[in-house]
């Protein structure tokens, strides 16, 4: 246990479309996108742990790995997948084949490792996955997706295109910097308003909460957006530990100050208003995120 830390309180065819209306539940799905600007600040750790904190409330959850190049939420997790999203887009597999069930009871769709062109999906491939989920039979309530690290086109794109954007930061200055890039690129060129923060490896709660209003006075003063404080994740031994053992540190070490807090922002996030519009349908998030890159592509000189 950290001395002195507590958990703060705190276009598709019809064909398509049908398809993955098959996924939702009846009170639509929460998609929420997990991202943070720059490297290292933990967002895989937060995606993973909030992901299976959110199945032990009794929830569905889908974890999507959306580093499509790079992805690593299987490492952490001591996952072996024989297939991942580029099997998928290239039809060698379906979502349902590639989709793992963990112990956690959560569904984990892994990306490829080191297949560069991945991150940077064209028409086809794009196509290809929107045919993927249509087909898709898991009826998920939560759809985590764990972005790439940095503010490239496809991480816009996974942001913009959900409900929810929760940015990861640490105490470091580029940690802010790049924070705030994200929340203004997101704000500034893709009209989004709202997001959530959550501090991780912190000292204290105090920490956590300072790191907060830190960064909400930069966005305060130069943006037109909302920052909800979700939180704060310790520094924890427990965690790193349970990286080695390739487990989330919510299953390896359940007591521990680390574990404690990723139940409170599950509790936290689960607490939010349950989409129930069309804005709330998986088949939204996956249409609206070809119409984002299809644009981005138009765009480009």
């Amino acid at each position: 246990m950290l001395k002195g830390w507590q958990v703060p309180a705190s276009p598709v065819s019809v064909d398509q479309a049908a398809g993955l209306r098959r996924m939702v539940s009846p009170d639509g799905v929460r998609v929420i996108a997990v991202t943070g600007g720059k490297g290292g600040v933990g967002k895989t750790n937060v995606s993973v742990n909030l992901a299976l904190a959110m199945s032990a409330l009794g929830r569905e959850v889908l974890l999507m790995d959306a580093d499509l190049g790079l992805g690593n939420v299987d490492v952490l997790l001591g996952l072996r997948p024989k297939h991942n999203l580029s099997h998928v887009i290239n039809g060698e597999a379906t979502l349902d084949e590639v989709a793992i069930e963990t112990s956690g009871g959560i569904k984990v769709i892994p990306a490829a490792s080191g297949v560069r062109r991945m991150a940077e999906l064209g028409a086809a491939e794009t196509a290809g996955l929107i045919h993927a989920f249509s087909e898709f039979g898991y009826g998920a309530e939560v759809l985590i997706v764990d972005t790439a690290a940095g503010i490239a086109e496809n991480v816009l794109n996974f942001s913009k295109a959900s409900q929810e954007i929760v940015v990861v930061v640490c105490d470091e200055p580029a940690s802010i910097t790049d924070a705030y890039a994200m929340i203004k690129t997101l704000h500034r060129d893709h009209g989004r308003h709202r997001f959530r923060v959550v501090a991780n490896m912190t000292r204290s709660a105090s920490e956590g909460k300072a790191l907060f209003i830190k960064l909400l006075n930069v966005t305060d003063r130069f943006l037109d957006v909302s920052l909800d404080y979700m939180g704060a994740i310790p520094f924890d031994e427990y965690l790193r530990k349970a990286i080695q053992r390739q487990r989330a540190v919510i299953e390896a070490y359940p007591r521990s100050q680390a574990a404690l807090a990723f139940k409170k922002l599950a509790v936290v996030a689960d607490n939010w208003p349950v989409p129930t519009e069309a804005s709330g349908q998986l088949e939204f998030f996956v249409e609206r995120l070809i119409q984002v890159s299809q644009r981005g592509r138009d765009a480009r000189p």
